[in-house]
């Protein structure tokens, strides 16, 4: 079994975890100081947002060198001595790899733009327009506008899927997919564990350019305005195959590397696609059904996880609720009420579900979101695009909350992006000795999974139960565990019937949000509390 299947990840948004030079803006240093917090949360491995040489338009995912460092997060030296105090302390680093784009001041897009016959001109998607002063179609951005930018040096277009400072990489031509598989084994050479590909559904686009149908009016999803479908720019097949050129080109070189893909799709059976035909392709594709739950409805979250249980046949999930594209899962969920309570819920489903676990920084402390209150104070150019509609993606990544001292202890300097007005009381050092605290329960139950192989690696089984109730059992070998929840705010019964099997038998609490280690349970008998959360063996 791969490592992976059994690691708890930690996604680090750098810009926002821990500054150590006190410009404001987080680093490689400052990871590697709160290695040992991690190390003491219980996590198995981190995930790092992009680190690279950047003019920042993208805030790091704008790429101008792919094997070096950006002088504001520390050096490659830094980076070497992040992984070997990572490993020192058994945790994995995976990095994020970002095939689709770069930005339009590599030196690659520089010389491309120069001139037609540049060698680099075909590494990109350069086209005539339609008409003088027209795109070649009507592809609009992720981002909003165009896709197509105009160059008044070669009067042609180019194409770029989201801002226009990230073209896209023309992956259909031959030496962009080589140059672009040796940057993997550059950072394998540095002991990377993993990488996490960024957009990798967007890869291809129609050679025939035709054009993408209008949707009937723009629709509001978890990390933008979408206007268009984007069917003849976003999961062409094409894709597949370039992935498993990837993996099997990665596994010739670490065979214990991990690929995750990140892929916003529709339909489940699109995300199994990503596993490949022979468990070739990915080994992670992000599962993003639960961060797609419109409400924490008992029927919404099971019906997100018995779905992909079916679809996937077997095959290994990924666990998310929130990350840095999206709004932070517990009070998107929590609709007013207790966030504490709602974090806590969300903390037993995410680390006790079957599959690998993705924690985003500062969930263990239900941190917030807190979106810009003025179109002047937006970062995220996407945020400006669409305000109002759309705030962007700024309230999700403000700076973790480490103290109370004025610089919440992120940084000595003034943060990139301002604090959230809790930032002072909501922190790990406020956290850290409350035995109530998220915090402390994130950290019994991630000593509790590691413990228990039912937790692990078991199999997932619904449990029939009240509606309102999420109820399942995890098995492994002679182990059984059992998780109850109540995702409302009222004390409900749980209802499990005298006919399920696992009713007849006694249970204790092994961890519980309510409730004492130890203290025996009937499952036929069981109310809950609101927002109660049980761990039971």
């Amino acid at each position: 079994m791969g490592w992976w299947k059994q690691a708890v990840f930690y996604e680090i948004y750098i810009r926002s975890f821990q500054d150590s030079s006190d410009d404001g803006v987080g680093d490689l240093n400052g990871i590697a100081r709160r290695l040992d917090y991690l190390a003491d949360l219980g996590v198995d491995a981190i995930w790092i947002t992009p680190f690279y040489p950047s003019p920042q338009v993208d805030f790091g995912y704008d790429i101008s060198n792919h094997e070096e460092v950006d002088r504001r997060f520390g050096t490659l030296a830094d980076f070497d001595a992040l992984i070997a105090a990572a490993h020192a302390r058994n945790i994995k680093v995976v990095i994020d790899i970002v095939l689709n784009h770069l930005s339009d001041r590599h030196p690659w897009f520089l010389d491309s733009r120069s001139s037609r016959s540049s060698a680099y001109r075909d590494w990109f998607v350069w086209r005539d327009g339609r008409a003088p002063g027209e795109p070649p179609n009507n592809w609009e951005s992720a981002f909003g506008g165009p896709a197509w930018t105009f160059d008044e040096r070669t009067g042609q277009w180019y194409y770029h899927f989201f801002y226009a400072a990230q073209p896209d990489l023309n992956w259909r031509h031959p030496m962009v997919e080589a140059r672009m598989f040796e940057t993997l084994a550059f950072w394998i050479g540095h002991g990377v564990d993993g990488f996490r590909l960024d957009a990798v559904n967007t890869l291809f686009e129609d050679p025939d350019l035709q054009d993408n149908p209008q949707l009937s009016e723009p629709k509001v999803t978890l990390t933008g305005v979408r206007t268009q479908d984007f069917v003849n720019t976003r999961r062409l097949p094409e894709l597949h195959d370039v992935l498993q050129r990837l993996r099997r080109y990665v596994d010739g070189r670490a065979r214990d590397v991990v690929l995750i893909s990140e892929a916003y799709v529709d339909e489940i059976d699109e995300l199994v696609r990503f596993y490949g035909d022979n468990d070739d392709e990915m080994h992670l594709p992000f599962n993003f059904f639960l961060t797609q739950a419109p409400a924490l409805h008992a029927a919404f979250i099971e019906q997100a996880v018995n779905d992909v249980e079916a679809a996937f046949g077997g095959r290994w999930p990924s666990l998310v609720f929130s990350n840095h594209d999206i709004d932070r899962a517990c009070d998107r969920y929590a609709s007013g009420f207790d966030v504490d309570a709602v974090a806590k819920l969300l903390a037993m489903l995410l680390l006790t579900l079957r599959g690998t676990p993705f924690i985003y920084y500062g969930e263990e402390i239900a941190m917030q979101t807190y979106p810009p209150e003025r179109i002047e104070d937006v970062q995220d150019p996407v945020g400006r695009t669409f305000w109002p509609r759309y705030k962007g993606r700024d309230g999700a990544r403000r700076p973790m909350q480490w103290s109370g001292d004025p610089g919440s202890g992120f940084t000595g300097g003034v943060p990139w992006l301002g604090f959230a007005p809790d930032a002072h009381t909501r922190t790990v050092a406020a956290q850290r000795d409350n035995p109530a605290s998220v915090l402390n329960f994130y950290r019994r139950l991630l000593r509790v999974r590691r413990e228990r192989e039912a937790l692990r690696t078991g199999t997932y089984r619904t449990l029939r139960s009240n509606p309102r109730v999420i109820a399942y059992a995890r098995h492994a070998s002679s182990e059984t565990a059992v998780v109850i929840l109540n995702p409302t705010a009222e004390p409900i019964a749980a209802n499990v019937p005298p006919g399920e099997p696992l009713a007849a038998r006694r249970w204790r609490v092994l961890l519980g949000t309510h409730r004492a280690p130890g203290e025996e349970i009937a499952l036929r008998e069981l109310r809950l509390n609101p927002f109660e959360a049980l761990l039971l063996i």
